[in-house]
């Protein structure tokens, strides 16, 4: 028989896999092998020795004389006064091996072999693209458009293997057709019991903001610059919160660039979507009061998870936005619900409004 270290070898090179989980899994493949051809009931070991020769035992089970499994069970159990008769220094409890031919096996048992080998190989390759893709979830990756099909999901050939964006992750407006190099973050990777490995992308998610921004800020991608936070209407506009780890770097300045050239490239990725670049602080009420730009803020009270915004009646409409898009980001990105309290001259002495403007959950529903 072949060295069972070159056909380790041989498999790892060609999968691109390591020498040892290749080892690991021949290993499982020859005893599942055994089991089918010698018994399942059986208790098989693997060794290889020292020429790296690959040996198969079968264990048996030493027990007492005149014990009731002997009579049953002569295969399995061996009685001390035997047992001692091959080895001398064992115990009821321990147990006994003995080799089993591989050459002689027969064609059933090679090609059994071969079937395991098989599988136990490709499930290896599988738990390695599962890890690869799986490590770098929320990453932006790239490809060449394969297939639409008719629900409009787009298949995407990433290296090993072909990716869904699917149309709900896809932003409003664009379609793609094949031959498209699309850019995407990795969403999720899943199993699915008939089709395999799944890698699930996204266009819409902050994720791909963020990636997007990385790639396009030197600051951001040799960390001078942290991306705090992040919140998005796919397709109209967003909120990015910016953080710098230097004081002789503008985290605002950096990102937008010169003229708004870097931010402008990641808008246009995004279908000219408008983002609002905030500097980021761990003082809640100046944070949420950046996060309500382009409005003037007067004041901003915590209460629990809410937060009331006071600010002048002229501004409200820029604190809610086209169809609420501003407030619903500011409180995406800041995890805050929030209230606006309008500041007039109508009402009481202290010149505030006696009704403020509902919270999210009235201006936009559940």
């Amino acid at each position: 028989m072949e060295r069972i270290s070159d056909i380790i070898e041989s498999i790892a090179n060609e999968k691109d896999l390591q020498i040892e989980d290749v080892k690991e899994r021949v290993i499982r493949a020859l005893i599942n092998t055994a089991k089918r051809v010698y018994g399942e009931n059986y208790e098989y070991d693997v060794t290889i020795d020292a020429n790296k020769n690959l040996k198969l035992y079968q264990k048996i089970s030493i027990v007492a004389d005149g014990d009731e499994r002997l009579e049953e069970d002569n295969e399995h159990f061996i009685g001390l006064k035997e047992a001692k008769k091959i080895d001398d220094s064992v115990e009821v409890g321990d147990e006994l091996t003995y080799e089993l031919s591989l050459d002689n096996l027969g064609r059933t048992a090679a090609q059994t072999l071969h079937k395991e080998l098989e599988y136990h190989i490709q499930r290896l390759v599988e738990e390695k693209i599962f890890q690869k893709y799986d490590e770098i979830a929320g990453q932006m990756v790239f490809g060449s458009v394969v297939r639409v099909d008719n629900d409009e999901n787009t298949y995407i050939e990433i290296d090993e293997l072909r990716a869904i964006l699917p149309r709900k992750n896809r932003i409003k407006g664009e379609k793609f057709k094949v031959g498209d190099v699309v850019k995407a973050v990795i969403r999720k990777v899943f199993t699915d019991k008939n089709l395999g490995i799944k890698v699930e992308l996204s266009r819409t998610s902050p994720k791909f903001l963020e990636a997007l921004l990385k790639a396009e800020v030197p600051e951001i991608k040799d960390g001078g610059i942290i991306i705090q936070g992040s919140a998005r209407i796919p397709g109209e506009r967003a909120k990015v919160a910016l953080v710098s780890t230097t004081p002789n770097i503008d985290p605002i300045g950096a990102t937008v660039g010169t003229k708004g050239v870097r931010i402008n490239a990641v808008s246009k990725e995004l279908h000219n979507e408008n983002i609002d670049a905030i500097e980021y602080t761990n003082e809640p009420a100046i944070f949420i009061s950046r996060a309500m730009a382009p409005a003037i803020i007067n004041s901003v009270k915590i209460d629990g998870n809410k937060a009331i915004v006071s600010l002048a009646a002229e501004q409200k409409s820029k604190a809610i936005g086209k169809n609420g898009i501003n407030i619903r980001l500011a409180s995406m990105l800041t995890g805050f619900e929030i209230e606006l309290n309008e500041i007039g001259s109508k009402n009481g002495a202290n010149g505030e409004n006696s009704e403020p403007v509902k919270d999210l959950k009235a201006l936009f529903g559940d």
